[in-house]
């Protein structure tokens, strides 16, 4: 898979805005300037690139096209994207279509959802869960980077 580019609509204004998978900065509207979901997709050729380089933290979505909880979270893990757009960059990972990756984080189940900060594991939730427990989680996990980054 080559790093790509999605089309994003602003929330703001309404205008549609093309976001590459892998940048050096953060996302932000044409237009309006307002910051834009990050929504990525990776495997193991790309994943440095797409996840590792990214100024933002990461939620990574681990996952299987097969698996029903992996496509009950898949929609909350996008809100969540949405819902934190400038703080946050998501990218999914099939692990079928990964095993690289999914050795790398021994995926024992799916999903595994992952925040990671220059790289580094922060946070790490197994199975699916409803958002509001999703929120508080990447909510702690973000807190936990800025406190990292205060004291450092």
């Amino acid at each position: 898979m080559s790093t790509s580019a999605a089309i994003v609509t602003c929330k703001v204004c309404g205008r549609k805005n093309r976001v590459p998978a892998a940048a050096s900065g953060v996302p932000h509207c044409s237009n309006c300037h307002a910051a834009l979901p990050w929504l990525a997709e990776a495997d193991d050729p790309s994943y440095r690139e797409v996840v590792e380089a990214s100024r933002l933290p990461v939620l990574l979505d681990l996952w299987a096209p097969w698996c029903g909880p992996c496509r009950m979270v898949s929609p909350l893990v996008e809100k969540l994207g949405a819902d934190f757009a400038g703080k946050v960059k998501v990218v999914k990972v099939n692990v079928d279509e990964a095993p690289g990756i999914a050795a790398r984080f021994e995926v024992q189940g799916i999903p595994t959802l992952v925040v990671l900060h220059h790289g580094q594991v922060v946070e790490r939730q197994t199975g699916a869960a409803p958002e509001p427990v999703l929120r508080s989680w990447l909510e702690r996990a973000l807190q936990t980077i800025t406190v990292q980054e205060s004291s450092a």
